[in-house]
């Protein structure tokens, strides 16, 4: 009957705005199907009124109805606890439990700190800096994440909500689960729910501030780049979940059909186990404990409240709102000879006049308002060598961006960096993407052919034959050691390279230099290929045409690669 209720709550909201009389009268005709026996009990045992609600399967009821505040829940209860049942009126009270008489003479009040969700679903915890703060509804609560949102001025189109909680909370729900199985299996309202889980405290959580937040932020919740993350800790709970991993409490163990580990582990979804799991176990730190029929209710109940009594405080709540790393790809131009790709500091000294990396990041990270970026590319290039033709492509990693990528932002970036008067380096082809930006340039990276120019000098005056000698070769292949002047840095290996094609022009007016122009294979080290590094490299120019050869100026014109083209 109450699921009924709550369904008809849910249908009445979906086709129009109900007043709070009406919301109040359909929460009620719900509550009051609840066994008034089985609800005392939960209050007496410290549940808290969200507790109770989720314990008996009215969640959908529950979290329909965000704004109500705990006072109100709490005078919805207070009628099924009030209810006057003349058969049970005169039986014993039970440990713990109130009697119908302090029930009718006091006011029913939220108790202090529900043991059971250690306070998460009465949204009572210790912020970061330890103070105590508890909020009244779930809208109260989610206003506090969208206040946190707004100070840290995220841009969002969606998000997704994580949740995070002790595993303690999986154990102290199984432990209610049994108490309940064993004190009401016999009773009509249990058998009927007997085959459904409960709904743990992290999902009912989830649901209770959702759609607040949705209305509050103004976007829906999906599988978003942009999470808000719910961290609950708890420091009794972290040393227990300690001392159980070490003694291996959380390996489970292989039982019979009929029982269950004691040892409780929890899963990564904190999935409650099916209560037909428990028959006649108990668990404890140690191993099993067989229960006897007429002993399960007491030994059940002494379990739970051993379970209760093991923490004494709320949870610390940590909210983290992040965004998935925000990818920048495009190629970049580097004209000078004095900016190296990355930043360069050796013994506190900056090597050359600035760097790629610190020119285009540096644009782009205040444009997104991110913490960090990182900056990418497809190899690199010396100090000393300029990136010319279609430039070379790169991926800026921006971390936790506040802004939302656009078109709009994506040409104020490459007009802020091509708009600099020192023109050090220009950017092409800006646009964002997502990850598969990275193996697009990844995948290209190893079979990409690289085009270059070189200005060399040659010990003797060059001649017709050296052109024609050096422009005849066609996919050369050149075994290079690891060079001299990188071998600190770099694995002392044998690479074999391919040097696809080579074409020399004269230079007007000196008859021992010339231009050098090459395609490659991606990796040839191209100034050990012309000089020889001492023969490291062989062939090199330098063996070819039989003489002394330097190379003076290095120029990358093209990188073949098809990622952050021209559209």
């Amino acid at each position: 009957m109450a699921g009924e209720v709550a369904a008809e709550v849910n249908s009445v909201e979906g086709n129009m705005q109900l007043s709070e009389e009406q919301k109040l009268r359909l929460l009620r005709e719900a509550v009051n199907e609840l066994p008034v026996n089985a609800v005392k009990d939960l209050w007496s045992i410290g549940a808290c009124v969200r507790c109770v609600f989720r314990l008996f399967g009215l969640h959908e009821l529950m979290c329909s109805h965000p704004s109500l505040s705990i006072s109100k829940w709490c005078d919805i209860l207070e009628d099924v606890m009030r209810k006057e049942d003349v058969d049970t009126a005169d039986q014993p009270q039970k440990d713990g439990e109130l009697s119908n008489k302090q029930l009718h003479q006091e006011p029913l009040k939220e108790t202090n700190f529900c043991t059971i969700c250690l306070g998460i679903l009465q949204f009572l915890y210790n912020d970061d800096n330890g103070t105590l703060l508890k909020k009244d509804s779930a809208n109260d609560f989610a206003l506090v994440i969208a206040e946190l949102l707004k100070q840290q001025h995220h841009q969002i189109d969606s998000f997704s909500l994580e949740v995070s909680v002790p595993s303690a909370l999986a154990e102290t729900d199984q432990a209610v689960r049994l108490y309940m199985k064993n004190r009401y299996h016999h009773e009509l309202w249990f058998q009927e729910k007997a085959e459904c889980q409960f709904i743990s405290t992290k999902d009912i959580l989830k649901s209770l501030v959702i759609n607040p937040l949705q209305r509050l932020l103004g976007v829906k919740s999906s599988q978003s780049s942009f999470r808000v993350r719910l961290t609950y800790s708890h420091s009794d709970a972290l040393t227990r979940d300690g001392v159980q991993e070490r003694a291996g409490g959380n390996k489970r163990r292989k039982t019979d059909k009929a029982g269950f580990s004691g040892d409780l582990k929890t899963t990564k979804e904190s999935v409650t186990p099916h209560v037909e799991s428990f028959d006649n176990h108990i668990g404890d730190g140690d191993g099993l404990t067989k229960v006897c029929p007429k002993d399960s209710q007491d030994l059940s109940c002494n379990y739970l409240m051993a379970q209760l009594n093991k923490v004494s405080k709320p949870c610390c709540l940590t909210i983290h709102c992040c965004r998935s790393p925000i990818f920048i790809g495009g190629r970049y131009l580097k004209y000078s000879r004095n900016v190296s790709q990355t930043r360069w500091v050796i013994d506190d000294e900056r090597m050359g006049e600035a760097s790629v990396e610190e020119i285009v990041g540096g644009a782009i990270l205040p444009i997104f308002q991110g913490n960090n970026y990182k900056f990418h590319a497809a190899g690199r290039e010396d100090i000393d060598v300029r990136m010319l033709g279609t430039g070379r492509p790169f991926l800026v990693e921006i971390q936790n961006a506040r802004q939302v990528p656009s078109e709009v932002l994506i040409k104020e970036i490459e007009r802020k960096i091509n708009s600099v008067e020192s023109r050090l380096v220009r950017v092409k082809n800006l646009r964002a993407v997502g990850s598969q930006g990275w193996d697009l340039m990844r995948e290209g990276e190893a079979e990409k052919q690289k085009q270059y120019t070189a200005l060399v000098w040659i010990s003797r005056p060059v001649s017709d034959e050296d052109l024609q000698t050096i422009s005849s070769l066609k996919e050369l292949k050149v075994a290079q050691r690891t060079p001299i002047r990188v071998l600190h840095r770099r694995s002392p290996l044998e690479r074999e390279k391919i040097i696809h094609w080579m074409k020399v022009e004269r230079i007007s007016g000196s008859s021992q230099y010339l231009l050098l122009h090459l395609c490659t294979q991606a990796g040839t080290y191209i100034k050990e290929f012309v000089h020889g590094d001492f023969g490291r490299t062989q062939p090199s120019v330098g063996s070819i045409l039989g003489c002394r050869t330097e190379i003076l100026q290095l120029d990358v014109t093209d990188v073949k690669m098809d990622c952050f083209q021209a559209d």
